[in-house]
């Protein structure tokens, strides 16, 4: 054996898992893809976000509350161990309403929500005029917006950047450019890869994000993974514009303005279109009119990893017990979770969150 844990996929999901494993004494050994693997976590919008998740689920509500509550240290232990800064704004996050039927319908969701987390669901409601004091650039076409008091946001690629340094720095190996073929038990594990390098593992997750749908049921695992499209525009750097971030933009630590992002269902394509982006552009614009005057440096499109009903799963294999599946669409919302909490589950330790919910059984058909 090689490896304590050998872990698929060395995007946020997989280095978080890496991150916390070491953390609590095991070996590990991360598996990434290439160049051409799609990477959700180099793509994706940056917001650690709690509003509106767990609408039909509240265990999710209060997963990624826990994630979102514990973030902070997270990232200070990143930075310390790294000596590289992973950017977080924690002060509330909005929900904008470009209409009073949409609003009121929302928060009546919100509400019932909160009776479910026994009131713990922090949010209060902004008219226009409120919420004009909070963001003086909202624009007249926005009749209110919810501001949830436990969302924010972070550089994403910061934290991706100092989780693998931090990962390395612990005494785990991260492997580039390795496509994993197959996953085999004899007794422990072995892990074959496209090039010919093989593995041998005590455990093994697969954190691969799209790339489980197509291994994981070799594995023993359903892995009803989906992409969903979702492009992004950027804009040059600006003084300050926006206080807190929402859904439709936010402006990130170095000053620019992210826009977006769209939900499309369109297979494995990830690339930009015209409608896509005038679409993004004219809702930002109606949002807050100054970004009509701004200048667009770049746009992309990534993959969304999504499962049947947007939840995360967690599934340890019934074919191959110690092999673990470990996929969400809220990387960044739940990296704190997955290194801080995921490492007690996936070693059955006392302190082991119940994450039954999320498993696959949901899925069975009857």
């Amino acid at each position: 054996m090689d490896t304590d844990y050998a872990i698929i996929g060395g995007g946020v999901v997989g280095l978080s898992v890496a991150w916390g494993l070491l953390s609590r004494g095991r070996t590990v050994t991360v598996l990434d893809g290439d160049d051409g693997s799609f990477r959700a976590s180099r793509g994706n919008f940056g917001l650690v976000w709690v509003q509106s998740k767990g609408m039909n689920q509240p265990c999710y509500a209060r997963w990624s509350q826990r994630s979102a509550a514990i973030w902070a240290g997270f990232a200070e232990e990143l930075a310390a161990n790294t000596g590289q800064a992973v950017p977080l704004e924690q002060k509330g996050g909005y929900d904008l309403h470009f209409s009073e039927e949409t609003l009121h319908a929302t928060v009546e969701k919100y509400e019932t929500l909160k009776a479910q987390l026994d009131g713990d669901y922090p949010f209060e409601v902004l008219g226009h005029n409120a919420l004009r004091i909070e963001e003086p650039h909202i624009g007249p076409k926005v009749v209110g917006a919810i501001l949830h008091h436990q969302d924010g946001h972070a550089n994403p690629l910061k934290l991706l950047q100092a989780l693998a340094a931090d990962v390395r720095r612990m005494g785990g190996r991260v492997l580039t450019g390795k496509t994993v073929t197959a996953v085999t038990k004899p007794d422990a594990f072995r892990i074959t890869c496209a090039d010919g390098t093989t593995l041998g593992a005590g455990r093994v997750i697969l954190s691969a994000g799209l790339g489980a749908a197509q291994l994981g049921p070799s594995m023993g695992f359903k892995a009803p993974i989906r992409p969903q499209r979702g492009q992004v525009l950027i804009t040059e750097k600006l003084p300050k514009l926006i206080n807190r971030p929402s859904l439709i933009a936010r402006q990130v630590d170095e000053g620019g303005i992210q826009i977006g992002a769209t939900n499309e269902e369109v297979g494995h394509d990830d690339r930009v279109t015209q409608p896509g982006l005038s679409g993004l552009a004219a809702e930002a614009i109606a949002a807050y009119p100054a970004l009509a005057r701004a200048q667009l440096v770049r746009s992309w499109g990534a993959l969304r990893v999504l499962s049947p009903d947007g939840l995360p799963i967690y599934q340890e294999s019934a074919e191959m017990p110690g092999a673990f599946l470990v996929t969400c669409h809220s990387g960044i919302t739940l990296a704190a979770a997955h290194a801080r909490l995921l490492p007690d589950w996936l070693e059955g330790t006392e302190a082991a969150p119940d994450l039954e919910v999320f498993s696959e059984s949901r899925f069975a058909v009857s």
